[in-house]
Formats: C-alpha cells, structure tokens, sequence
C-alpha cells in the first residue's frame, strides 16, 4: 500500500517539477530510433530500457532513465529511492531529489542499509549527472560507465 502512496506522490510532483523547473530542450527522438543506435550505445540501452519497461520518453526528464541506465538501477519504488540516494552521493541537489530522499527515508526506514549503500556507490563514481547524455547517445555504455567510475 505504501509502495502506492509513494509513486503517486512522485507522479502528481513530477509533473510540475517537469513543467515549470525542468528549462532544458526536449530531446527530439524517440525509443523506436533509440533502438536502431549501436547495441552497446548509450542511446540503445535507454531505448531498450524504455521498451523493457514499457516506458515512453519524458519530455524534459529523459536524464531521469539514462541515469537508470548508466547504474543499471531498476524501477521498483525502493530503487527509486536509492537511485536518489546515489545521485546525492553524487553531488547532485534538487528539490526533487530531497523530496524522494526525505519521504524515502520515512517511509522505508527498514531500508537505510541500502540506500546508504547506493549514496557510497555515488560519492565513489566521478560526478555525471550534470552532463549533456543527448550528445553521447552513440558512446558505448562501458566506456562512460568506465570513464566516471560508475
């Protein structure tokens, strides 16, 4: 029951955090081109992921499934929380992140051990979330996993 209160908490914030917070362009593509991209892409996996997950590109989050992607992080509401975790570990802040940690933590406080576990896994990794992934979409998954220690 929980689990269900949570995502409809980050469905109904999400959307104006996507509206009015969210400044960058869309990207202009969608998962069927993403699918025809190199099978080790960065752009291939995330359209794989798309399909796997039956998920659609968000326009203006699409960095949200990259990073999915990149720390191979999956989409159950604790996974979530500790990809969040990792991003804080990662030296990202927004709004949106403190909020998924902040109710996160009160609402799954069984789970600490692995949310602090992906936080080290983030402060271990370079900082990457910042980076423009619409321009690396034909890098090879390994080599940008590599490069920042993901």
């Amino acid at each position: 029951m929980r689990d269900i209160v949570i995502e409809k908490m980050y469905e109904w914030s999400r959307k104006p955090y996507q509206k009015y917070i969210k400044k960058n362009v869309p990207w202009e593509i969608n998962k069927t081109e993403l699918l025809t991209f190199p099978k080790e892409s960065l752009g291939y996996r995330l359209g794989d992921f798309l399909r796997r997950n039956n998920f659609d590109i968000q326009a203006k989050l699409e960095d949200h499934d990259i990073i999915h992607v990149l720390t191979n992080t999956g989409t159950t509401v604790i996974e979530e929380i500790g990809m969040q975790y990792y991003l804080l570990g990662n030296r990202k802040k927004s709004l949106y992140l403190f909020m998924v940690i902040l109710s996160g933590t009160i609402f799954y406080p069984t789970r600490l051990g692995y949310f602090f576990k992906q936080y080290k896994k983030g402060r271990n990794a370079m900082p990457f979330y910042y980076l423009d992934f619409s321009k690396m979409l034909l890098t090879p998954i390994s080599s940008i996993q590599k490069t920042f220690k993901i």
